[in-house]
């Protein structure tokens, strides 16, 4: 296993720069850079847009024309020439894409273009929001659909299945924002009752509260978000379950075990459910990416959560390249490092799993 581990960690390096090349490939041709936002912005605010790009040397050169077709809007040469120095565009792409690399394997970011931080500063101060929403959904997923899903395999077609069955694809179909609107209709003084906050992960006075004050607080501004991230995410994981364990219900060591005597708790916990939770876990690397990173997007826009899934898209409207590349990286990692714990896992669960014999053959 030593080496299967080695083998999977260096492989990360080539699996992350293909990744980023692709990315860089992407970014790079779409339409409307940085340097075209900056301009955008000096053409509809004037002044201090301009002050900001050029350090205030320039406030009278704006109206001068130059020869190309910026220069014929009315920004000089030399202060598009500023401009590209101050984003790095005066160097090739590949020049750029290699220093970048070199940059962040040692995390360095750089600084947002227009927030006026670094992006590390950007990611540590989104990142309790994101991992709020995303460790709670994720356990609160588990702990229900796992359970769920292994009674719903004992009792494969009764009445219990079939209502089961019904109300998680209704929740499944339900979009998670939709739902986030209709608890804030219900519960946070849309219409009717005015029990939960609305905007943000803690109260203002939360300075001020006793350690377990603080703990209801966070758990009281989270009630709602967690319970529209989470609204669509039992139906996959349940019927993952379930299936799992039919499978291996049929199969004849199940069979050998009963005869023997041996309890269904003994025989389902102690035969079956090792087996089974193999693809369940198979499946929790994207459960949590997906949870702690894209899934939470609007939900934390419709509850004021101040994330990184909204840092990322804005980032993405701005072409604000810092941002996108350093969270780029930063989601790429986790989840290749994610993926390898979940092979390591699968070995701590079935021993008899061998990932560098099948590697070998």
């Amino acid at each position: 296993m030593g080496i299967y581990i080695l083998r999977r960690l260096a492989l990360i390096i080539p699996t992350l720069i293909g990744i980023m090349l692709l990315n860089f490939v992407i970014v790079q041709a779409a339409p409307g850079g940085p340097v075209e936002q900056l301009i955008a912005e000096m053409e509809g605010h004037g002044g201090s847009a301009l002050a900001r790009a050029s350090g205030g040397d320039s406030g009278g050169e704006v109206s001068s024309a130059s020869g190309d077709s910026r220069g014929s809007r009315g920004i000089p040469d030399e202060l598009l020439k500023e401009i590209e120095v101050m984003y790095g565009f005066d160097k090739p792409p590949h020049e750029r894409f290699i220093k970048m690399l070199g940059d962040y394997a040692t995390f360095n970011f750089g600084d947002s273009f227009f927030r006026e931080k670094s992006v590390t500063s950007l990611i540590v101060e989104k990142m309790p929001v994101s991992i709020s929403l995303g460790l709670w959904s994720t356990l609160i997923i588990y702990i229900i659909s796992i359970p769920l899903g292994i009674r719903k395999a004992v009792t494969d077609g009764s009445r219990f299945d079939v209502w089961s069955s019904s109300a998680i694809v209704i929740g499944y179909a339900i979009p998670g924002f939709l739902f986030a609107i209709l608890l804030i209709v219900l519960f946070a003084g849309g219409s009717y009752f005015d029990w939960f906050p609305l905007r943000g992960l803690t109260s203002t006075n939360f300075d001020e509260l006793t350690w377990y004050q603080k703990i209801g607080d966070y758990f009281w501004h989270l009630a709602l978000p967690v319970t529209a991230n989470v609204i669509g995410g039992f139906a996959t994981l349940t019927l993952l379950t379930k299936n799992s364990f039919l499978d291996e219900i049929s199969k004849q060591y199940v069979v050998t075990a009963r005869a023997k005597g041996l309890e269904e708790k003994q025989v389902l916990y102690g035969h079956v459910f090792r087996n089974a939770m193999l693809i369940v876990i198979a499946s929790l690397p994207g459960v949590l990416v997906a949870l702690f990173f894209t899934g939470s997007l609007l939900i934390e826009v419709i509850f004021s959560l101040d994330g990184l899934g909204l840092l990322g898209f804005e980032a993405a409207l701005n072409r604000d390249y810092p941002v996108i590349f350093g969270t780029l990286y930063i989601f790429t990692l986790m989840g290749l490092i994610l993926k390898l714990i979940s092979d390591i896992t699968y070995v701590l669960v079935d021993p008899r799993i061998d990932f560098e014999s099948r590697e070998g053959a």
